[in-house]
């Protein structure tokens, strides 16, 4: 993607998936006129300036706001022509606890981002959903089930403005803050316990580049309307306990509130729209407002059976303990020795 002359905005850019845009970007697209980093968190700013001095990176800018105060978005988002969505509240404990909270960033905020996209010059969107938001079962799931469907219904409400609002869906990022395998390294380290929520639990794996590579993919090659979802491999989480710690005690301590033993992507009722697209699925809009036999074209999208579902306990690309532990050195901790 070219993005000589252009401007991207990465709202909650100070997070996991935030900092490797950015890296990718900076690294790979020295051209861009301007990157904006938009999150509440000062400190995480603060911190990531100190990266990315501007003696060194003339084209990052740090912007302090909430996605909630949408007078604050429009703002930002004037001269933008891009904007990746990630801002979220994402620990699903603390949206239990915190219901009115978790519903104000996630749907309050995808909102106030789709309303500001709109009301600006900003030319394409992609927002960052999750496997909890498939048949949810837990409200942080459920908000960003209603924050997708806020982004792809925005393609409806245009009118003739070029805007295109799209969204990617992906599992476990590796490696990502509040993830099993950071929290198993540290619990390592303190007493030598790796708990086990429940044995047969199994969950889907991406990279943090292999993150990064996706939104790019949507970024550029969005049509409008889309969910993607990445075809990509499953642990089971003993085989994530034994990579880590094969010497550690592995009690089993039960699934927390929301939990899933599975984490699904695309449900039997999304089988109805969704298309196979080689590297990735992509969930469909009932009425896209483009010609479907084009699109297909285009991708050389073929349509899944009906009934067909992907979740990480019926994945056919499985890691293996090996596979892991090299995984976990070359993307989490490079010091890290079994």
């Amino acid at each position: 993607m070219d993005f000589t002359g252009k401007s991207l905005l990465i709202t909650g850019g100070t997070g996991s998936l935030g900092k490797a845009l950015t890296k990718h970007v900076l690294g790979e697209h020295p051209e861009i006129r301007r990157l904006i980093i938009f999150s509440r968190d000062e400190q995480k700013q603060f911190v990531m300036a100190q990266e990315y001095p501007l003696e060194k990176y003339s084209q990052i800018r740090f912007f302090i706001g909430d996605v909630r105060d949408k007078d604050r978005l429009t703002r930002a988002f004037k001269g933008v022509d891009y904007v990746i969505h990630a801002a979220a509240m994402k620990h699903v404990h603390l949206a239990e606890y915190n219901p009115e909270e978790c519903i104000k960033t996630n749907i309050g905020g995808a909102q106030n981002v789709v309303d500001a996209c709109l009301s600006t010059n900003v030319s394409r969107v992609v927002a960052l959903s999750t496997d909890k938001a498939c048949a949810p079962i837990n409200l942080y799931g459920a908000t960003k089930l209603t924050s997708d469907k806020l982004f792809i219904a925005a393609n409806n409400i245009k009118g003739n403005n070029p805007i295109r609002f799209s969204v990617v869906r992906y599992g476990n990022v590796m490696g990502s803050n509040g993830s099993v395998i950071p929290f198993f390294i540290k619990r390592k380290e303190i007493d030598n316990i790796l708990p086990i929520t429940d044995r047969n639990m199994t969950r889907f794996n991406i990279s943090l580049s292999g993150g990064v590579e996706m939104v790019m993919n949507a970024l550029e090659n969005a049509w409008g309307g889309e969910l993607f979802v990445p075809k990509i491999p499953s642990y089971k989480i003993l085989d994530v306990a034994e990579a880590i710690g094969p010497n550690c005690e592995k009690p089993v301590v039960g699934i927390r509130p929301g939990e899933k033993i599975h984490e699904e992507m695309i449900t039997p009722s999304d089988s109805f729209y969704t298309y196979d697209l080689g590297k990735y699925f992509a969930i469909l809009p009932v009425t896209p407002n483009w010609d479907l036999d084009e699109f297909i074209k285009e991708f050389e999208a073929k349509k899944v059976p009906h009934g067909f579902s992907y979740n990480s306990g019926n994945n056919t690309n499985w890691e293996t303990v090996e596979g892991l532990r090299s995984l976990i050195k070359n993307h989490v901790d490079p010091t890290f020795s079994a």
